[in-house]
């Protein structure tokens, strides 16, 4: 769904509550990973450059059954493998000037508020427990699936479980999901509660996180648009059962990234990290810029043919705003095309900005006006007063894109 951003700036009261899906954190992130953290970033700081103060939330699921899997295939305990893909991760978003968030939540650290989450849910009707585990009943829910346009008729007439954390596909489990695991020997994780020995399933670990940050409702939520098969729907169906409140006024999701037009997997074997580009040479802004031009909505295919082409394009760019530093007269103070021009720039580039984050198009928009100011600037058309506004708002422009 496109989000008019004008709109919502003018609803909103200064504030946002946003919170965005962060990583797995059994493993490293990839680039597809941070395409998804570059378009909220972009998000967030478009948000702030408009005037708004912006709360976010990005959250670690460090307990799912994947981080168990992984911790006992490697022989290590899986707080030591889910630190270390967290320092990774804080270490690659300096890279790629990615904010740090205002909360960062991990799924063990909210064990507790999952658990009276999951207490509430009992109470009211829309969770039951079945061989030691705790499922909700999706029939409780009048509007499950209203996110992703499920219908109601898609149900089986009998009863259906799913045990696991996640599923492989984009396919629907169309069934009760699960929000407590009953303790297993073998997995060797669980904790103690007031529900017994167990732990929080990964569909009831990010509302517990949203409730320990920034209260039961949000303004924004963002994630991949994996996150719109048998991850959101969830998400809404438990808050929105004991909230009794909508869970979030506007929800973005990315697109995925391709690797030579094939989704990215280590079974392909074409995984990418930054640090696969950074050791090819790409700059932090270079690699940030390859995944933020485009829309977020729209799926991007990386080649290193591409990636070579777009960051040629910066490059370019640059070198372009490197020479319109200096003014090309003496003479005058201000010319008056260019100053039309440069007056111009930062309304161009937000009202690109309000049409769903449309980043393409605003760069576009920036670069079609800097070769409007070179040639002027050729001409001897630049003047001083033209440098320092054209400095200032290319500045401006820079606190959202962090590429110039």
């Amino acid at each position: 769904m496109t989000q008019n951003l004008e709109k919502f700036k003018s609803e909103e009261n200064g504030k946002v509550k946003m919170f965005t899906c962060g990583p797995s954190i059994y493993q490293p992130a990839h680039l597809g990973n941070y395409r998804t953290f570059l378009f909220e970033d972009i998000l967030l700081r478009y948000l702030e450059f408009t005037g708004y103060d912006v709360e976010r939330t990005l959250n670690f699921t460090d307990i799912e059954d994947k981080a168990i899997i992984e911790s006992n295939k490697n022989l290590t305990d899986i707080f030591s493998l889910t630190n270390s893909c967290a320092a990774k991760f804080f270490m690659d978003i300096a890279e790629l000037e990615i904010k740090k968030p205002t909360y960062n939540p991990r799924s063990s650290t909210s064990v507790e508020m999952a658990v009276k989450i999951i207490e509430k849910l009992l109470q009211n009707g829309h969770a039951y427990w079945y061989k030691g585990n705790v499922y909700f009943d999706i029939r409780s829910f009048k509007d499950f699936g209203k996110l992703s346009h499920l219908k109601s008729s898609d149900w089986p007439a009998k009863i259906r479980r799913f045990h696991k954390d996640t599923y492989p596909g984009n396919n629907w489990n169309i069934g009760d999901f699960i929000l407590w695991h009953g303790h297993r020997t073998e997995e060797g994780l669980s904790w103690e509660s007031p529900l017994g020995r167990g732990r929080p399933s990964w569909n009831i670990q990010d509302p517990a996180m949203l409730c320990d940050t920034l209260g039961p409702t949000v303004d924004i939520w963002c994630g991949g648009e994996d996150n719109l098969v048998r991850h959101h729907d969830y998400n809404i169906a438990v808050m929105e059962s004991v909230a009794g409140k909508k869970l979030s006024s506007y929800w973005l999701h990315g697109a995925h990234l391709l690797v030579e037009g094939k989704k990215m997997s280590k079974s392909r074997g074409n995984v990418i990290y930054p640090e696969n580009l950074l050791s090819n040479g790409y700059s932090g802004k270079e690699i940030r810029f390859f995944l933020i031009y485009g829309h977020y909505r729209e799926r991007l295919n990386f080649t290193y043919k591409s990636m070579e082409q777009t960051t040629q394009r910066l490059r370019d760019l640059l070198v372009n705003i490197d020479k319109l530093k200096r003014p090309s007269s003496d003479k005058n103070l201000e010319d008056t095309k260019a100053s039309e021009i440069i007056k111009e720039m930062i309304p161009a580039f937000n009202s690109h900005m309000d049409n769903d984050l449309d980043v393409l198009s605003a760069f576009d928009s920036l670069e079609g006006a800097i070769v409007e100011l070179g040639y002027l600037h050729d001409q001897g058309n630049m003047g001083k007063r033209n440098v320092e506004d054209l400095m200032f708002s290319i500045s401006q422009i820079n606190k959202v894109l962090r590429v110039l």
